[in-house]
């Protein structure tokens, strides 16, 4: 991997990760309703499963959308519900106080697994693999997956941060409502580009 090609992945893995989408939604939320040090393993799931995600794509799960496109079509409405529901849970949280041991953040497993479901994370598996991997080989595939999980992390603790921020405007259970609800519309609204697909 040339130093060009690694610091074009590296940008486009910083913009990707860094722009609004349904990973940093949920972070920022759960920043907000859960703290930081609870959102950890929240965290960690999205890197890391991103990064499995990426290398499994990569290595021929791509292949069985080209030959079977009705398991492309099955996953896209698998992910509209999932995040539908997701939206729905957001929207709904009550707030949770420091001894609250009611309310779960989303665990590494969860993170990890809604890698699958997420739209924003395969159109930027499927563009880093298109325009920085090609035919690369597997380890070229692993390396832009761990390079991507590395710059990822920062990205997504910057999201978790801001809300955990939040926390002290968010006292009144109204605004946090509002906070929710806002975010978990922004959340429906991410899925537009997957309805247009």
């Amino acid at each position: 991997m040339t130093f060009e090609l690694i610091t074009g992945l590296a940008l486009f893995a910083f913009v990707s990760s860094a722009t609004p989408g349904p990973n940093n939604l949920m972070l920022m939320a759960s920043g907000a309703n859960f703290g930081f040090f609870r959102t950890i393993p929240h965290m960690l799931g999205i890197s890391v499963g991103f990064m499995v995600m990426m290398f499994a794509v990569g290595a021929g799960l791509v292949q069985i959308f080209d030959r079977f496109p009705v398991v492309y079509t099955a996953l896209k409405i698998g992910s509209v519900i999932y995040m539908l529901w997701l939206a729905w849970k957001i929207a709904h949280a009550a707030p949770v106080r420091k001894s609250d041991s009611a309310g779960t953040p989303m665990s590494f497993l969860q993170a990890a697994g809604f890698q699958w479901v997420n739209p924003k994370a395969w159109a930027m598996a499927l563009t880093a693999i298109t325009v920085y991997v090609g035919d690369g080989g597997l380890l070229l595939l692993a390396l832009a997956g761990m390079l991507f999980a590395a710059v990822n992390l920062p990205s997504v603790t910057m999201w978790t941060v801001a809300g955990q921020q939040l926390q002290r405007v968010l006292t009144n259970p109204r605004r946090l409502a509002v906070f929710n609800w806002t975010m978990a519309l922004l959340l429906v609204a991410s899925l537009y580009p997957v309805l247009q697909l």
